[in-house]
């Protein structure tokens, strides 16, 4: 058995968050001592450490319910954790490659600022290429968005 503080320690996960994730029923309540202090069993701690590792990789608090959802679950209804783990994996493909053409653009603004030598009439590359979003060498408008965010 192991005080919220130990599981803390042990899990990687907060206290708060512990205590949060009690309260939206993802770890079963704890037992308690004659002093009311909390006690987790070893099931909590797999619970926790599942929860943190999934959230490591990115998944919304909803997709790990879903996920925690299916334990002991056989056959089609597995399809679901495929599903989730699918589509964040394509959301994070998707990110990347929005964050190469990011740096891809960054890249350029920085080496037009790199060429210029600063005189008294020389304008900044880089203020110009902020204020000239028609000038850039590939789409970058849209957010950086998707399962990751």
């Amino acid at each position: 058995m192991y005080a919220i503080g130990r599981l803390s320690e042990l899990s990687g996960v907060k206290v708060p968050t512990i205590r949060f994730y009690e309260t939206r029923g993802l770890i079963d309540p704890p037992g308690r001592t004659a002093g009311n202090q909390r006690r987790y069993d070893r099931a909590a701690l797999e619970r926790l450490r599942f929860i943190r590792h999934a959230r490591d990789l990115g998944l919304p608090l909803d997709d790990v319910i879903d996920l925690l959802s299916l334990e002991g679950a056989t056959g089609p209804s597995l399809n679901r954790a495929h599903a989730i783990a699918r589509n964040q994996r394509d959301g994070l493909r998707s990110r990347i490659a929005r964050l190469q053409a990011l740096e891809a653009e960054l890249d350029r603004i920085v080496m037009a600022c790199d060429h210029l030598h600063a005189g008294p009439d020389s304008t900044c590359a880089v203020l110009h290429a902020l204020g000239h979003h028609d000038d850039c060498a590939a789409p970058h408008d849209a957010p950086v968005s998707g399962p990751l965010s």
